[in-house]
């Protein structure tokens, strides 16, 4: 095996310099092969609110430049490991969710065919779907921790099966998650009715609520979501309005009471051992951002998930 090519050196290239990948790693054009790739979705046409998450992919790899070769939390040093490259964007039409889906679906499929486990930046929540499709066809019924103020289980917008706030109704829908392996973790704040939690129980998705995290702690959250998932092939979305906006204001549906960074990071890891088979970063939009506090907390979360995804394939 090749020895893999790492992060541009920070002693030689100030951070403030140098190629604008995430964490300044080496593009997938200029290695051999690529174990993990973090690609950016720049795609925000299914959104409810406010939107400008299609630009939540350069923002976070902006952020991206001051994160380490080596992660403490999870005493691993991912980009030795295995070769983790930034695989660029893949570029869906902005004018048509139902193309872009279909764009979608096919680009993260040849990564996911040839073997390159993919950590993907966002963009809104739709593209959840697609990535879970390419999943799907490679291993069959997928587990899917789902980190979110909101449920995303809702039938449609406008009469719009696709948007950001449908992808999990369609995956569970399509037979994509194995429905004994599922669960919301921080959800919070107002609904529709409460037919939205009597449709999200009757899909099979457990509920973690912000409210749980903060009086159980994280300890107790990572071992339960651990016992749910099993040794399942395991999907993790983030989408960054889990976090509270004291956290995370730079996103298009903020909603009071979310849990910290630290208590986020700390989940993540706490699934470490788990079969995680890929993940992704969703909803970032630097248009409503301060001081890069979103874009940062994104970037964090996606290095994470390239580090567990680090320890599951060198095991």
């Amino acid at each position: 095996m090749n020895t893999p090519i790492g992060p541009t050196d920070s002693s030689r290239v100030p951070r403030f310099a140098g190629p604008a990948t995430f964490a300044r790693l080496p593009r997938i054009d200029e290695v051999e092969r690529a174990d993990i790739a973090v690609v950016g979705v720049p795609f925000d046409t299914g959104v409810s609110y406010r939107p400008g998450a299609r630009f939540g992919p350069s923002a976070i790899r902006e952020a991206s430049r001051l994160l380490r070769p080596y992660n403490p939390g999870l005493d691993v040093a991912p980009f030795e490991r295995l070769q983790v490259v930034d695989g660029g964007d893949i570029p869906v039409n902005p004018f048509s969710i139902g193309d872009a889906v279909e764009t979608l679906d096919a680009g993260a499929s040849t990564f996911v065919e040839a073997g390159t486990r993919l950590v993907t930046l966002g963009g809104d929540h739709t593209i959840a779907l697609p990535l879970l499709r390419s999943l799907y066809r490679q291993h069959g019924p997928i587990a899917l921790l789902h980190f979110d103020a909101h449920l995303d289980t809702w039938d449609t917008y406008f009469g719009e099966p696709y948007t950001h706030g449908t992808p999990f109704r369609r995956a569970v829908e399509e037979g994509i998650l194995d429905t004994e392996a599922i669960a919301h973790v921080g959800t919070r704040g107002p609904l529709y009715g409460k037919k939205d939690l009597e449709d999200d129980r009757r899909f099979g998705f457990g509920i973690v609520t912000a409210a749980d995290v903060m009086r159980r702690g994280v300890d107790e959250i990572s071992d339960m979501l651990r016992q749910r998932v099993g040794n399942r092939p395991l999907y993790v979305s983030v989408d960054i309005d889990v976090l509270d906006p004291a956290h995370a204001p730079g996103t298009g549906t903020p909603e009071a009471g979310g849990i910290t960074s630290r208590e986020l990071l700390e989940i993540l890891r706490g699934l470490s051992t788990c079969n995680l088979v890929g993940g992704d970063v969703v909803e970032v939009a630097p248009a409503y951002d301060h001081a890069q506090i979103t874009a940062t907390a994104a970037s964090h979360v996606a290095y994470d998930l390239v580090s567990v995804l680090a320890l599951n394939q060198a095991r």
